[in-house]
């Protein structure tokens, strides 16, 4: 990745900044859903958890995919780069892994000034 000037970097970081905020939050509500309103659901009668819950990851979850689609054209990442950021998306606290990735991409973008 190549970055022309400092303004650019800076755009690139604070894109970076968001997709590991925007992960954080997609993995925190799936981690929510399956482990919380899911097992409230079965086990205690209670599905206004999932039907609350449900739709809050599916936006959450929505966010991240075109957050990393854009971020993947507009830094023109490679195919190895994208599939396991979006595989990780399906998995629970593998948003987590993902915001360290997110996290060493950010720091590659700081140490290229």
């Amino acid at each position: 990745m190549r970055y022309p000037d400092a303004a650019s970097i800076e755009a690139a970081r604070t894109q970076m900044r968001w997709m590991r905020f925007v992960s954080l939050l997609e993995g925190t509500t799936l981690v929510a859903l399956v482990f919380i309103a899911v097992p409230l659901k079965h086990f205690a009668g209670f599905p206004a958890a999932t039907s609350v819950m449900g739709p809050v990851h599916g936006f959450a979850f929505l966010l991240y995919i075109w957050m990393l689609a854009q971020a993947a054209s507009s830094f023109a990442w490679p195919k190895s780069d994208i599939i396991p950021l979006f595989v990780m998306g399906f998995i629970p606290f593998g948003a987590f892994v993902n915001e360290r990735r997110l996290k060493r991409i950010e720091t590659d973008l700081t140490l290229s000034r």
